[in-house]
C-alpha cells in the first residue's frame, strides 16, 4: 500500500474543508500528475524543516510507515523540533486504526 497525505499549514481564516481540498488535489493533478493526488489532506501547524530550511518529507514517511522517531529524525539539526510530537501522535493514531 501506498498511503500518501498532503501536510499542508494555512493561513489564518482558512479552512481545510471539503472545497480546499478539491482545490488542494486538483492543483496538485495539474502541477505533477493525477498519481500524486495524496489519499487524504491534514491541516498542521508546521512542517518539519532542517536548520537550512529543506522539508523533511522521508523522515516523516518513514515515521507513518512505522519506524521509531529516534531513527528517522536528528532533532538537533532541525529549526522546528517542537512540531515534531504533532507526527508522532498522528502516526500513533494511524498505527491504531491499522
Amino acid at each position: 500500500e501506498s498511503y500518501m497525505p498532503l501536510f499542508v499549514v494555512l493561513r489564518p481564516g482558512i479552512a481545510l474543508d471539503e472545497a480546499m481540498k478539491t482545490k488542494l488535489n486538483n492543483a496538485v493533478k495539474t502541477a505533477l500528475s493525477p498519481r500524486f493526488v495524496p489519499n487524504d489532506i491534514f491541516a498542521v501547524p508546521e512542517i518539519p524543516r532542517t536548520l537550512s530550511g529543506k522539508k523533511q518529507e522521508l523522515p516523516i514517511k518513514k515515521l507513518l510507515l512505522g519506524q521509531p522517531i529516534e531513527k528517522v529524525i536528528n532533532r538537533d539539526a532541525m529549526a522546528n523540533p517542537g512540531c515534531l510530537d504533532w507526527y508522532v501522535a498522528f502516526a500513533g493514531t494511524r498505527a491504531a486504526k491499522a
